[in-house]
């Protein structure tokens, strides 16, 4: 039986699994372009000139070095004022650039890996694989076991095991058969004496206990197994992760699809959409009591519906329709107050999953096509076709105002940003100052169809990689800054969120605000907004 010390512990490994992700790939390709010997000689850079001597993307670099501040390596210098940015080296620096070569293997693996979704395993990858487990379990050579060797052995674990656990997970290892019982190699994979080579592994790792040819799951293998779609969403970017030579010192364009309906090529996002639902239970909570006290209110008051912008796969609506059904007093009058449901998504695919989702699930709704940047259109399309008005619904949405197509505000306000961020749009570094008031005019947009009702949230959040830094193995901020870094999308501190709603006269409602986790670390926050 786990301690809650060893849940501490073990959770910690998953951060630091996923910090190895992003940090692996990122310092491999500076290290190939003679970065860190550049950094170590003039000891503090500007990343203007950094990018200039270089030739880099200035603000694919920009996010690339942050990353490895957060990982403690180096010192990040920003004046939002100035708009001037600088990165220092650290007592860390030369010991962790010496090392990173090291991630040279985990890197070529996860080239093997990125695949394994539509290809599984195939006799390459088996053999990479192989090839990594006998020199991971030798420590790679390794033998003062500093905290930057143990960081970096920590980091090579991550990029061997996260994409094994999610493809294990996504189809079918972690069934309640093979978790409750011992199992054979042959009982599961058609290739079984290879397939025994990753069990033998994860039992080096602790995580299985073998006896002959079976295998059965220890607690600590437990433990991970159920939280196998924890690693889904930063897998799910290895696409990202393994284009970072042309993102970085090449073509920036080289992940950007033309149209909405082209399989996008930045992530995976079936394996997205996956690990994402796993962490959504706990955050359904509190928006249930939003949707709970909402529609127990006397009928007039009530919205008419709910729109979902980027339904994904139509699993939010699902559940909201789950709890006002059976949960709340509009849910015993649905026959003379139908409930109007309205789904949106900028992909055609997703489109098309929701709507085969919500027949199978018995679930009248609307799924039309929306862009986040756009609700005039929204509102337009929805009155024209649908007679709805979009002011009549609570506005719903997870994890999506920061993933908006990046617009360049109209008008500038002399603000002085407050975020330590690093953003870009196509290669090019962004301001910070304009990433508030790009963000402020978006808010401003919506403010007129979600005043009476509201906007239902759920954000993703950067913060300060000082602060990532002293925290290692207890936030996953920065595999965060790298999926969405590298892949244009834009978040801010929770703080310097709030505050913009707020100056976009949109009021979070404090009852029903939560950050998590519940500390400075927060990376995920729920705010109703509501206009003032």
């Amino acid at each position: 039986m786990l301690t809650k010390q060893d849940k501490v512990q073990l959770r910690s490994s998953i951060f630091r699994h996923l910090d190895g992700l992003a940090t692996a790939t990122t310092a491999y390709s500076l290290h190939k372009k003679g970065i860190f010997d550049y950094l170590l000689k003039n000891k503090k850079v500007f990343i203007k000139d950094l990018a200039s001597h270089f030739k880099a993307n200035e603000g694919y670099l920009n996010v690339a070095l942050r990353i490895l501040c957060s990982q403690g390596w180096l010192i990040l210098h920003i004046d939002n004022r100035s708009d001037s940015i600088s990165y220092e080296i650290n007592k860390n620096s030369h010991e962790a650039f010496k090392l990173v070569p090291l991630y040279e293997d985990a890197v070529k693996l996860l080239n093997y890996s990125v695949t394994f979704p539509e290809e599984r395993i195939g006799s390459d990858a088996f053999i990479a694989l192989e090839r990594i487990f006998k020199k991971f379990e030798k420590s790679f050579g390794l033998t003062n076991n500093t905290e930057i060797e143990q960081q970096i052995l920590k980091h090579i674990e991550g990029c061997i095991v996260a994409p094994i656990i999610v493809l294990l997970g996504v189809n079918g290892l972690f069934h309640k058969y093979f978790m409750e019982a011992s199992f054979t190699a042959e009982e599961y994979h058609k290739n079984p004496e290879s397939f025994k080579k990753i069990l033998d592994f994860f039992t080096y790792l602790g995580w299985f206990k073998k006896k002959k040819n079976t295998y059965q799951f220890t607690d600590e293998g437990l433990f991970f197994a159920k939280r196998a779609s924890a690693y889904g969403v930063t897998v799910s970017y290895l696409p990202t992760f393994l284009a970072l030579d042309d993102l970085l010192f090449g073509n920036p364009l080289i992940l950007k699809t033309e149209t909405p309906n082209e399989t996008e090529k930045h992530v995976h996002r079936e394996m997205n959409v996956w690990g994402s639902g796993g962490a959504h239970t706990t955050y359904f909570k509190v928006i249930d009591q939003v949707v709970i006290e909402l529609f127990n209110k006397p009928i007039d008051e009530q919205p008419k519906g709910i729109l979902d912008m980027g339904c994904g796969n139509g699993a939010f609506i699902q559940h909201i329709f789950d709890v006002i059904e059976h949960q709340t007093s509009r849910g015993k009058m649905l026959e003379e107050h139908p409930l109007l449901l309205v789904g949106a998504d900028f992909n055609q695919a997703a489109l098309k999953v929701t709507r085969a989702n919500l027949i199978k699930a018995d679930i009248w709704a609307k799924v039309i096509w929306g862009d986040i940047g756009r609700p005039d259109l929204l509102a337009k399309d929805l009155n024209e076709d649908y007679n709805i008005d979009l002011k009549d619904l609570l506005n719903v949405r997870t994890f999506l105002d920061h993933n908006r197509i990046w617009e360049k505000p109209k008008t500038t306000t002399s603000r002085i940003s407050n975020s330590t961020g690093a953003y870009a749009s196509q290669g090019k570094r962004l301001n910070n100052n304009l990433i508030e008031d790009s963000l402020l005019e978006h808010l401003q947009k919506w403010k007129p169809y979600v005043e009476q009702f509201g906007l239902l949230i759920i954000e993703l959040h950067t913060i300060n990689p000082e602060l990532s830094a002293n925290n290692l193995g207890k936030t996953a901020a920065t595999a965060y800054d790298g999926t969405h870094g590298f892949s244009d999308q834009y978040i801010l501190e929770v703080d310097v969120f709030k505050n913009i709603a707020k100056e976009a006269g949109l009021e979070p409602d404090e009852r029903y605000f939560s950050r998590f986790p519940e500390t400075n670390l927060a990376t995920v926050s729920i705010n109703l907004l509501k206009g003032k």
